[in-house]
């Protein structure tokens, strides 16, 4: 690397997540200057199709005029006011109200945090918050998948089922537990039916339930669908039977739509989609389209009854961030979900579906492709050695990787979870993009599998 160009610059001076931080010494960054759509341009002039809206995030596409006159406008009216002590201001409660009108499910207010990770740390502290108001001090644990991402603070983390949040940093806390990942694909015995998988799974959660003792357990922190754990669609009749669990033991549920939410399944929210009915529900990414860092809890009448009376008897809500409602933040997420509206972006999702699902699937023809997951603009492709045995590869190869690779030298940028190549694409892609999606992936899939074969 030249010393003076921006890849030797960012080496020598930024920390980057989800990397390998020596090698990055080495390798350096792809340095993305501009965006426009579904398409990025590096600093060299190079154009990719962004098939991954960064980290799941940029639904409404790059260079969205209207949010960016909304963030100005809201700059220069107020560019900051705190939640505290009674204040407030119009960006947050209208925001609020609009979030309360479109809940998938009864919700009563509003946390505003500033990430997804924010988000479910704070329902975490609600959770036990809500049952030491209710006189259950002892209801501490929480449960989450294994596979399962829900952020990256030292609450979040230790919730994720994915074993980079925990390696090196001592996680999970105690009492941050983890359960079966729903993956039928991946999880089924020989033989076994989807049904008889879902089944085995529920029964097998509730002897959980019952060892560790329910009136241990707080709440119980679900995806509708498992994104970063790569992609995954849990079976028809799971979420119905985790809920009757959930209810029978009096045990919270957390929905986590942080990937799922605004649109991505083709419902505004993916709990409609999975038919789940959550005591709390965390969003943030296509909150406010990424443009500005925002995340929301939405909590129901008997949480909220519950930790009011509490911070009566207390004399004060002890939790607070200097960035919770942000004016700005807030202002350009109403904006997004104006948008969303307007556009009936769910709707354009439910048509987008079949060519870019359809296209996918019709890769699993192709020999490296083991299975095709997903619902929406939301997909995982699975890469396997044998299809026939569903036997994945040596994870030391990391031919996920090595294939995504691939695909960015062919234009592409997708993500490489282990094996499986993520993909969700901004919600504006066209159906001539998804089709030069589709191709540049073919492209890189043969090319992956020539390498394999030298």
């Amino acid at each position: 690397m030249n010393p003076a160009s921006l890849e030797a610059r960012d080496a020598q001076s930024v920390i980057h997540g989800l990397t390998n931080l020596k090698r990055h010494l080495e390798l350096g960054p792809t340095v993305i200057e501009r965006g426009h759509g579904v398409w990025v341009t590096d600093n060299h002039g190079r154009e990719y199709l962004e098939a991954m809206s960064g980290l799941w995030c940029i639904s409404l596409g790059y260079g969205e005029q209207r949010l960016a006159a909304v963030a100005a406008k809201q700059m220069a009216q107020l560019a900051y006011y705190p939640l505290i002590s009674h204040k407030s201001h119009p960006a947050a409660i209208e925001l609020a109200e609009k979030l309360l009108v479109i809940a998938p499910a009864p919700m009563s207010r509003v946390w505003f945090a500033n990430s997804g990770s924010e988000a479910n740390d704070c329902a975490v502290r609600l959770a036990w918050y809500y049952w030491n108001a209710v006189g259950k001090p002892a209801k501490r644990k929480l449960l989450a998948h294994r596979q399962s991402y829900h952020g990256n603070t030292i609450a979040s983390a230790s919730l994720s089922g994915v074993s980079y949040n925990h390696a090196g940093f001592g996680l999970p806390l105690p009492g941050f537990l983890h359960v079966a990942c729903p993956h039928f694909y991946r999880g089924a015995k020989p033989d076994e039916s989807e049904s008889a998988f879902t089944q085995r799974l529920l029964a097998d959660l509730e002897a959980r339930i019952l060892f560790e003792g329910a009136d241990t357990i707080a709440a119980f922190f679900t995806e509708p669908i498992i994104a970063a754990g790569g992609v995954i669609v849990p079976p028809a009749g799971y979420f119905d039977g985790l809920q009757a669990l959930l209810k029978k033991h009096d045990i919270l549920l957390v929905c986590d739509e942080v990937v799922t939410g605004f649109a991505r399944t083709g419902h505004m929210f993916g709990s409609t989609a999975m038919n789940i009915v959550p005591d709390m529900l965390v969003c943030a990414k296509g909150l406010s389209g990424a443009y500005i860092p925002i995340s929301a809890l939405m909590i129901n009448e008997r949480v909220f009854q519950a930790i009011a009376r509490q911070s009566d008897e207390l004399g004060v809500f002890g939790l607070t961030m200097t960035y919770c409602g942000h004016p700005v933040a807030s202002a350009v997420a109403r904006e997004a979900i104006r948008i969303y509206e307007t556009e009936d972006f769910p709707a354009r999702v439910r048509r987008l579906e079949a060519p870019f699902l359809g296209g996918l699937r019709e890769l699993a023809s192709h020999p490296l492709v083991g299975e095709v997951r997903g619902m929406g603009l939301l997909a995982g492709v699975e890469l396997v050695r044998s299809k026939v045995m569903r036997e994945p590869f040596d994870e030391n190869q990391k031919i996920g990787a090595v294939c995504a690779a691939i695909c960015e030298k062919h234009g592409l940028i997708l993500r490489a979870i282990g094996d499986t190549l993520a993909l969700c694409p901004p919600l504006v892609i066209s159906e001539a993009e998804i089709a030069e999606l589709l191709k540049r992936l073919r492209l890189a899939l043969d090319e992956t599998a020539a390498t394999l074969r030298v």
